[in-house]
């Protein structure tokens, strides 16, 4: 039989894989200036670090490290972790209500495993995240998209469609959000939390981008106006210490965690040992808060560079202005389209991805996100003037 007559799973209808991951196919002409990507600087990856104390786990530990792991994860670091979700996040939580993960996407993936079921409602900020509707997509459930302003996801349509749909979970990004860059409002976030309780939804809390901070004050998270269980704290360490160590956690209530923990044994069996004990030596070396102040020197400088280019760019109606994070999400005059003018923009040498991606009904095709952590001050100045010729000349 031809292998064309093949049937996939149903699954898998309409899900075309990551427009990110396509646009990175068209970078690998020399000299490409990507804004497209979400990737940390690679000045911001501590190698030396890392291999110093990786070298010295594996000496002291390597035993251990190199066999087999639970599924629960490497305890040292679920043990550090309570201090550190404390500090930064603002929560209490047990050893036993943290399950260490395989990247924050993975939580994601446990979390839709352990609740989603065919024709279930998950609510979404418009826009959000690809990569994680995609997640949820997955898993067959029916997005429903909330819009949000400068404050994030408007609370009273919110509670609107928790009302009208009964959704079983809401996705959201409180912190400096992808694509958007914009900041959920305290009030808001305990509006959330108080949602979540009354109408029985799944909170997904997503929060990655925290600790990339270059203006205004600190927020406490969701998850610790969580009086009753309902928000599930989602983290990472790839844009803090490393992506390739794809470490990130999963806090909830004990029994979700049991059943994500119950999932996670067919996915991975469980996250890397040596991985997981690196960050947990980063942790507890103190090595992380200095890490973190350095790279948002930086950062802040190539975001604040990247907004005065944009304030002049022709075309450009409007951009969103975040006070920390990797991106910035702008939108075209009426009647351009970010879409069409990508290809026109990679022929002159730089990239973007086009908003429309990040909207859960598609549309919003005048809309595009940028990203400032991979480039520098000089290839931000180029790139945002071969933008401007490219908008220009199509405005």
């Amino acid at each position: 039989m031809d292998i064309q007559s093949l049937q996939f799973a149903k699954r898998f209808d309409g899900i075309s894989g990551s427009a990110i991951r396509e646009i990175f196919k068209l970078l690998a002409v020399p000299g490409m200036i990507s804004f497209a990507g979400g990737n940390p600087a690679a000045s911001a990856l501590p190698d030396t670090q890392v291999a110093e104390i990786a070298r010295e786990l594996l000496l002291s530990k390597g035993k251990t490290l190199l066999q087999y792991g639970a599924t629960e994860g490497y305890a040292p670091l679920r043990e550090s972790l309570v201090p550190y979700l404390k500090d930064r996040f603002s929560f209490d939580c047990r050893e036993d209500e943290i399950l260490p993960v395989t990247g924050s996407t993975q939580a994601m993936d446990l979390l839709c495993k352990a609740l989603i079921d065919p024709g279930d409602k998950v609510v979404v900020e418009n826009p959000t995240f690809l990569g994680n509707m995609q997640a949820i997509r997955l898993y067959q459930a029916q997005l429903i998209p909330v819009d949000s302003d400068e404050d994030g996801i408007k609370v009273d349509e919110l509670e609107e469609v928790f009302r009208r749909e009964h959704p079983k979970m809401l996705y959201v990004i409180p912190t400096f959000q992808n694509p958007t860059g914009r900041t959920l409002n305290l009030e808001r976030r305990k509006k959330i939390a108080q949602l979540a309780a009354q109408y029985g939804v799944v909170v997904a809390e997503d929060d990655p981008y925290r600790d990339l901070r270059y203006a205004g004050q600190e927020l406490p998270s969701i998850k610790s106006f969580d009086t009753e269980g309902w928000v599930a704290f989602m983290g990472s360490f790839s844009k803090v210490i490393s992506p390739g160590l794809r470490v990130g956690f999963l806090a909830a209530n004990a029994a979700l965690l049991r059943k994500c923990t119950i999932g996670k044994q067919s996915s991975d069996v469980h996250t890397a040992n040596l991985n997981q004990a690196i960050v947990d030596a980063y942790l507890r070396q103190g090595l992380l808060a200095p890490h973190v102040e350095a790279i948002c020197q930086s950062y802040a400088e190539q975001m604040n560079k990247m907004l005065a280019l944009l304030s002049k760019c022709g075309g450009v109606a409007r951009y969103t202005r975040p006070q920390g994070g990797l991106f910035i999400f702008a939108e075209l005059k009426e009647g351009m389209n970010a879409v069409a003018l990508l290809n026109k923009a990679v022929e002159r040498g730089v990239a973007y991805v086009p908003g429309t991606y990040f909207y859960a009904g598609g549309g919003h095709e005048n809309t595009f996100r940028l990203n400032f952590s991979m480039s520098t001050i000089e290839q931000i100045d180029r790139g945002m003037q071969l933008l401007n010729d490219v908008f220009t000349e199509n405005a």
